[in-house]
């Protein structure tokens, strides 16, 4: 999960303020919500991997900024700070076993890791073409965000968070399988 971490902080940090407005290919989001929701998803990874209460007032599905009240300047340092934290969590191979929670749902911990590691990847992608930049993920890394994106395909279909899957050449890329499967391009553009 770091790998893609990192991924995600790089992209934010590196991310003008001045682009926030900017369409990005994660449908209905513009740049600033992607950073946004990659705030919120590392506080739930952080969660999820200490095993630290869910606080019920917490909903991804409301589009309040999680950041609400920073000036956007300091989006990208609160940011780092939760990704940090959410980094430990699951640097201890203890994260990855048994149950855990992921936004008050008990479900398998080895499987919100996958899926928060293609979460991180994933909006990386979206912050880095949104914005006119490329991110490089390694085919083992691929793999592993191709696995957590087609464990949550058929509930984001149901849920309209992924778009119908995107046919792609029998050549692709692990992680461009992943973005058709979530039902990106990954020939999009601004």
């Amino acid at each position: 999960m770091n790998r893609s971490i990192e991924l995600a902080t790089a992209m934010i940090r590196h991310t003008d303020t001045a682009l926030f407005d900017a369409p990005s290919p994660c449908a209905d989001y513009a740049v600033r919500d992607v950073v946004n929701h990659l705030a919120f998803g590392f506080l739930l990874a952080h969660r999820s991997g200490a095993r630290e209460p869910w606080d019920p007032a917490w909903s991804a599905a409301d589009r309040t900024p999680y950041l609400v009240g920073l000036p956007a300047e300091e989006w990208a340092r609160a940011c780092d700070d939760e990704a940090a934290a959410a980094g430990r969590a699951w640097a201890d191979p203890a994260a990855w076993e048994g149950e855990s929670s992921m936004g008050g749902a008990a479900m398998p911990a080895a499987l919100i890791g996958v899926m928060m590691t293609a979460e991180f990847a994933v909006h990386a992608w979206d912050l880095a073409v949104a914005t006119g930049r490329a991110v490089e993920i390694p085919d083992d890394l691929g793999a592993v965000v191709l696995e957590g994106v087609t464990a949550m395909a058929p509930a984001g279909r149901d849920g309209g968070w992924f778009g119908p899957e995107v046919v792609l050449a029998a050549d692709a890329s692990p992680f461009e399988r992943a973005l058709a499967a979530s039902g990106r391009d990954p020939r999009w553009t601004p």
